[in-house]
């Protein structure tokens, strides 16, 4: 089936990009529930799934059924401004209580219990769902988005990069297979919708969707703006664990060891895991990563028994400078 956007003038001029820290979220649930059908994204789930024994998403995971048909809108509204953090999108989310009953009477198939206690109160049930997407994103995606977002805001700067060579043809040519742009319209090849909608002059909100993958998702009802999420360039090389000698001139600045942590920080780990790597005792780890932590450049993260360090968007930034400057890059985007 094939879903048909058509663009006007006035869609052309509005089309813009957005990162959206819920969006992943919601996506990635479909990830935790059935890994098998996500081999890209497999090995982070695998990661997760343990932790997020101490968390309670019951209701997040009734509102992402798998196979996914669709998701009701209240979930994810699409972003307001181009680069919110959770926060944000929460408090959004809490806002549309007006909303959850007619959304969730679009979505076919009976509810559970918790899903028809949010229906019969919104307001309440918006806060209990807030509330689990909170434990999750600790649980689950706090630790990698430093490195997520990287990855998102380099395909948006490709795409820009794209528009100024040749325009919205160009930009939107290769987004994704499964997507097409001819003569004013952008066709997706859909699971489950086809016929063709007008952007009602909103233009169309394209947001890189890391947990998409291998799908591409559409939003096209009122009153949302018309959205497409789809999956970015790199994500074959996103969770490959990756030896990596640390840098000779930011060993030079941070210390030798403090500088093969933050490399191995390459991945989230725990205190144990980077002293087995490090060869170094839990403590003597400790002392340095509470440095890196004072320095911006690591942060951790606390699920009930797991502690969890991982590199800031400043330390990604720094390592991936200094690493593209040598002859052998740190991965390549496909």
């Amino acid at each position: 089936m094939t879903l048909d956007l058509t663009f006007t003038a006035h869609d052309i001029a509005n089309t813009r990009f957005a990162i959206s820290p819920l969006g992943e979220v919601v996506a990635s649930v479909r990830v935790v529930k059935d890994p098998a059908a996500h081999p890209l994204l497999r090995p982070w789930a695998e990661r997760v799934r343990r932790r997020l024994q101490d968390a309670e998403w019951r209701l997040l995971s009734d509102l992402v059924p798998v196979p996914t048909i669709s998701i009701a809108g209240f979930t994810c509204t699409p972003p307001a401004t181009s680069l919110p953090d959770l926060e944000l999108e929460l408090a959004t989310m809490r806002g549309a209580a007006g909303r959850v009953r007619s959304d969730l009477d679009g979505i076919p198939g009976p509810r559970t219990k918790r899903v028809q206690a949010l229906y019969d109160d919104p307001e309440r049930g918006l806060e209990r769902l807030a509330d689990e997407v909170s434990g999750y994103w600790r649980a689950a995606m706090a630790p990698y988005w430093p490195r997520l977002r990287s990855l998102l805001e380099g395909e948006i700067l490709h795409r820009a990069r794209l528009l100024a060579e040749g325009g919205i043809q160009r930009m939107l040519a290769d987004l994704d297979e499964a997507v097409t742009w001819r003569d004013g319209t952008l066709s997706l090849r859909h699971r489950y919708t086809s016929g063709t909608r007008s952007l009602r002059g909103l233009g169309l909100l394209l947001v890189p969707c890391v947990f998409a993958s291998p799908r591409v998702f559409s939003v096209t009802t009122p009153p949302y703006q018309p959205t497409v999420r789809y999956p970015p360039r790199g994500l074959a090389t996103l969770w490959e664990r990756r030896e990596l000698d640390p840098p000779e001139a930011l060993a030079a600045v941070l210390g030798r060891t403090r500088a093969r942590l933050l490399a191995e920080l390459d991945q989230p780990a725990s205190t144990r895991d980077l002293a087995q790597r490090a060869g170094l005792s839990e403590p003597g780890v400790n002392q340095h990563l509470t440095a890196l932590r004072r320095a911006g450049l690591c942060t951790a993260h606390r699920t009930g028994r797991y502690v969890l360090y991982a590199r800031t968007a400043t330390a990604e930034t720094l390592l991936t400078g200094y690493f593209d400057e040598t002859p052998t890059p740190r991965s390549n985007s496909r």
